[in-house]
């Protein structure tokens, strides 16, 4: 699941939607978490002691085998819906859990889209199927786009995604900067005659959180920072268009960023529920009605009001031109080695 740049160079940034308060009391109504987040990346390192390794590896095998139960599944004109209920199921029925509503973007909506319960929203021109698993909390992340046209108009945009993204993973063992994984971005995109969406960056990854603090840049950006020893994603987006992004109509996702007390009933079931069963993972719209009702949009509302979860928005390019993404999910280990966990 990707997250925008919000300006810097360095690589190293707070995800607005993604800065979790921890409470040291928890409010009644909120569970305390399962497990205190342990750091992989920038100030920690990774503890085999706790199984992490082990926990993202079979998150990864599990994120592959849903990845191509999606794409033997979808089809022409099939509804988002469907797919969305049976790509989490699958998730589940594997032994894993759903670390984020699957995104499913059409044509210029680079990412975060998550139907409705009443969607009526059919798979169409160039999607991207964004899916996360996590297991113990600890994600696999990754990404594939399809082209649904008739004339197989987009399957050099697709490719382009995906050289991209082959290019960076090629030179991670030799220990690149964030310029060197973002330049080797940019130039296979480029190559194929397209633009790398400058805007949107991949990602560290730690226990419970999608976004961890460590950006990846899709184009060159003069950066000499160098990962440190964790897990995370990479995502290059490819567009035909300007290769921005801006924020648009909400995407049906959210997630809870300050846990505490909070007077509705509503509302208070529903932070409940979530907290239980995410807490800081990104959870949707979708799952809250068929829980709670239409009700659950008044919770939701609250809730985002009182600053206690965040709406996401949908990314969509600024030219309107179409989009494509491919993404995979990696760790670096202490001795440097690179383990791809969703490939």
């Amino acid at each position: 699941m990707t997250e925008k740049s919000y300006g810097g160079n360095n690589g190293v940034r707070e995800h607005v939607g993604g800065k979790v308060t921890k409470v040291k009391s928890s409010p009644s109504v909120v569970k305390t978490p399962k497990a205190t987040s342990k750091k992989i990346v920038s100030n920690s390192k990774l503890n085999e002691d706790l199984n992490e390794l082990d926990s993202y590896k079979k998150a990864g095998e599990i994120a592959k085998k849903v990845v191509e139960y999606a794409k033997s599944l979808i089809k022409p004109d099939m509804l988002l819906i469907e797919i969305a209920k049976k790509v989490e199921d699958k998730t589940i029925e594997l032994g894993g859990e759903v670390a984020f509503p699957v995104n499913l973007s059409i044509d210029d909506i680079a990412a975060h889209y998550h139907p409705t319960i009443d969607d009526d929203t059919k798979a169409t021109g160039l999607l991207k199927v964004d899916i996360g698993v996590h297991v113990n909390g600890f994600v696999a992340d990754t990404a594939f786009s399809l082209d649904l046209t008739p004339d197989k108009r987009h399957k050099e945009l697709i490719q382009a995604s995906q050289e991209a993204l082959d290019s960076a993973l090629s030179i991670l063992e030799k220990d690149p900067s964030l310029n060197d994984i973002g330049s080797a971005i940019q130039q296979a995109i480029q190559k194929r005659g397209f633009s790398p969406v400058v805007n949107l960056c991949g990602h560290s990854l730690d226990q419970y959180q999608i976004h961890a603090g460590i950006t990846i840049p899709n184009h060159a950006n003069n950066s000499p920072h160098k990962l440190e020893e964790g897990s995370y994603a990479i995502e290059p987006f490819a567009t035909t268009g300007e290769g921005k992004i801006y924020e648009g109509p909400a995407s049906n996702i959210y997630q809870v960023v300050t846990p505490r007390n909070v007077r509705g009933d509503t509302a208070r079931r529903i932070l409940e529920y979530v907290w239980e069963k995410y807490e800081t993972l990104p959870f949707s719209l979708r799952e809250l009605q068929e829980k709670f009702g239409n009700i659950a949009k008044l919770g939701l509302r609250e809730l985002e009001q009182n600053g206690i979860i965040h709406s996401y928005p949908q990314l969509i390019e600024v030219s309107h031109h179409p989009v494509a993404q491919s993404e995979h999910t990696f760790i670096k280990t202490p001795e440097g080695k690179i383990i791809i966990t969703t490939r």
